[in-house]
């Protein structure tokens, strides 16, 4: 098992991830999209149990396509998303990996997910399931 360690820009918010990942996807939805101010999001699947935070974070209830919340935390601070929680997933947080302190031994991503709204010239990742919508 590796400990890995994050948080956000200004550093208000710490964490630490006690467990290995679940999975890994990328997501290209437009909410994804927007929330990083980038292309696509890359998350860790996390056991909440895994999760441990210091320094608060604020969140915005989102609205998925299945009409169930979920809440994108992000430091209150200086702005860095941390993570999501879904509601369809109780007991798991999904971690924004560029929050990470280091990217070394990072888990390739495993899938992709609402690849009908990738940028038509963005390559698929090597050895992700790709799907058009969220499976």
């Amino acid at each position: 098992m590796h400990t890995r360690k994050g948080g956000c820009l200004c550093g208000a918010v710490r964490y630490v991830l006690k467990g290995e990942p679940q999975a890994t996807a990328i997501c290209h939805c437009t909410h994804c999209q927007k929330q990083s101010g980038s292309l696509f999001s890359y998350n860790l699947f996390v056991q909440e149990s895994d999760y441990e935070q210091q320094g608060d974070t604020v969140f915005f209830e989102d609205q998925g396509d299945s009409g169930q919340p979920s809440y994108r935390h992000f430091c209150g601070q200086c702005g860095s998303p941390i993570l999501t929680k879904v509601a369809l997933m109780p007991g798991v947080v999904l971690v924004k990996a560029g929050t990470l302190d280091s990217l070394e031994r990072i888990l390739p991503p495993g899938t992709e997910i609402y690849t009908d709204r990738a940028a038509e010239w963005l390559s698929s990742f090597k050895g992700a399931k790709r799907f058009p919508r969220s499976p």
